[in-house]
């Protein structure tokens, strides 16, 4: 109780101290400034990204299926970095010229319309708020087993702390509290998992696991190289797609802060995936079966109390905690943000209140709670769901950014195109062969994105009048078919030094693909466009001049 008090009053007392000159207005709430330094950007960018998913998901699903999980989360997550450069360079650009705060904002620009923007916003509202919900689930489940107390009583004191500090100082506070929590997950996790080992036997432990459960350290049917290509794309076309992801893009300070994240994030997924999912194979170690009624996303809070002493405890269900609340803060900031834009200023015609947003978090803090009462069957399942959703949006920024030919009727198309392929996937009214729905429902978006913008051109201007060298991208291309072919069945297994040797060869390709971006950071956009009216805001200008007379994006931002 001590240990999870005082963590919860640290980050109180950061959201208190960064409202100290965190400035007013929609910039500074929703976006502290623009100003988020490299580090700070990195840091962020990753806390906003590893969420209970991470920590209480992967080890479920390292309980349940083994190391196999592993390789396909951590490569796919750690070349999703590329979208950085590919998607964050233009749209950081954007935001800087015509001041932009929401991700559907980017589609009102280029198309000059409200229904492009519009359709975005609801299909990114409607499914993040479900992924919202994972969050203080995962804090119901971690409190209730450390502390005893009620499910709903742990979810709402986590809620509740995360509104306080999100509610004074927005995105800066946010934003140090997520420096504090990046920082804090994977070392408590690391000292949690070293102590386990010992107490465990060390090696002894795996030797053990290996020969009463061999399943936890092959590769099966489960994960074929259709399924295990599948999770890999779904990250990098999904994550992007994030709202609160997304709009960090907007906040970075510049080229240098993007192309940082981009280089070190694939080293992050790589070390730190490995070690919650070695938390959740080792639990076979001390729980061979779950109890009655147990899911497997509770198995670290299982394991947790059944082997370690309750200061350790303690400490890796705060680092749980990390997770959780570092994602769900920028949630609610993002969603907030967009309902005050998206919703609330094209409504009234008219800027909204400085407390609008604020009033936003609360009532969104409060429907992800609800929703949390009544939690789904598995972390994987609502994620895999939901990243389907938002993988759907991919082509439609990706063509908007790059393609001339790009219309506002096509990316409307590809957008209702996505929701209904996803929803029909999801009903089981289509089914997927060989590999996971995304890869359909991304290929129908694009399809639709593409052929009815030539159907129905509306001669909008390209937002990127440098094209992006996509020649750069050949050596993640040739590290994901790598990352790939260690699914293929006709590898042999084998351990190395206890573990399979794949999950060595998956982090050297995690090592390898942060040396792949350090190329894609030195590409520098030059935004270009018509001046257009923008849907919202009373329809005043949000480019006020052609980009083409501003300098390019991280220099000089003068206006």
């Amino acid at each position: 109780m001590i240990i999870v008090s005082l963590y919860l009053a640290v980050l109180l007392a950061l959201g208190w101290f960064a409202r100290k000159g965190a400035g007013t207005g929609d910039e500074a709430y929703f976006l502290a400034s623009r100003k988020l330094s490299p580090v700070v950007t990195l840091l962020t960018l990753s806390a906003t990204n590893f969420s209970a998913f991470t920590v209480f998901g992967f080890s479920g699903q390292g309980y349940a299926t083994g190391f196999q999980y592993y390789p396909q989360m951590a490569l796919g997550t750690g070349l999703m970095a590329a979208m950085f450069i590919v998607v964050g360079l233009p749209v950081h650009g954007l935001g800087s010229v015509g001041r932009l705060v929401s991700p559907s904002e980017v589609l009102g620009v280029r198309y000059g319309g409200r229904a492009v923007g519009t359709a975005s916003f609801i299909v990114m509202a409607a499914l993040t708020l479900p992924y919202l919900a994972m969050q203080p689930m995962a804090a119901g489940y971690a409190l209730e087993s450390l502390l005893g107390i009620p499910y709903a009583t742990g979810a709402s004191l986590t809620v509740l702390v995360m509104v306080l500090y999100t509610f004074r100082s927005g995105l800066r506070g946010v934003a140090l509290t997520d420096c504090f929590q990046g920082l804090l997950m994977p070392l408590l996790m690391g000292v949690v998992l070293v102590v386990l080992l010992v107490r465990g036997g060390g090696a002894a432990l795996f030797q053990g696991l290996a020969e009463s459960r061999p399943d936890l350290f092959t590769r099966s049917a489960a994960f074929s190289p259709g399924i295990w290509l599948g999770y890999m794309l779904l990250w990098i076309w999904a994550d992007p797609m994030f709202p609160q992801l997304f709009q960090r893009f907007f906040a970075s300070s510049g080229r240098e802060s993007l192309a940082l994240s981009a280089r070190v994030y694939p080293l992050v997924t790589g070390f730190l995936f490995l070690m919650p999912v070695t938390l959740g194979v080792m639990a076979r170690h001390w729980i061979p079966e779950l109890p009655a009624g147990a899911g497997v996303d509770r198995i670290l809070p299982l394991l947790l109390a059944k082997a370690c002493p309750g200061v350790l405890e303690s400490l890796l269900v705060t680092a749980g905690l990390a997770a959780l609340m570092s994602t769900m803060d920028s949630q609610l900031l993002t969603l907030s943000s967009m309902f005050t834009r998206d919703v609330w200023e094209p409504l009234s015609g008219a800027r909204a209140p400085w407390w609008a947003g604020k009033i936003l978090v609360l009532a969104l803090a409060a429907g992800g709670l609800l929703l949390s009462f009544r939690p789904p069957e598995s972390f994987l399942l609502l994620a895999r769901e939901t990243f389907t959703g938002l993988a759907a949006l991919f082509p439609v920024y990706l063509g908007t950014l790059y393609w001339k030919r790009a219309s506002g009727v096509g990316a409307f198309s590809a957008i209702v195109t996505g929701a209904v392929l996803t929803a029909l996937f999801h009903l089981g009214v289509l089914k997927a062969t060989l590999t996971l729905p995304v890869v359909f429902v991304v290929a129908g978006a694009a399809i639709a994105f593409v052929s009815t913008s030539l159907l129905f051109p509306d001669g909008s201007a390209r937002l990127v009048r440098s094209p992006f060298p996509f020649r750069r991208l050949v050596f993640p291309g040739i590290i994901l078919i790598l990352g790939w072919g260690l699914s293929l069945p006709v590898l042999p297994e084998g351990l190395l030094f206890h573990l399979p040797w794949w999950v060595w060869a998956s982090l050297a390709l995690c090592v390898a693909a942060s040396f792949s971006m350090a190329g894609l950071g030195l590409w520098t956009p030059e935004l270009s466009g018509r001046i257009v009216s923008h849907p919202v805001h009373g329809g005043r200008d949000a480019l006020c001049r052609p980009c083409s007379d501003v300098p390019s994006a991280g220099g000089d931002q003068r206006r």
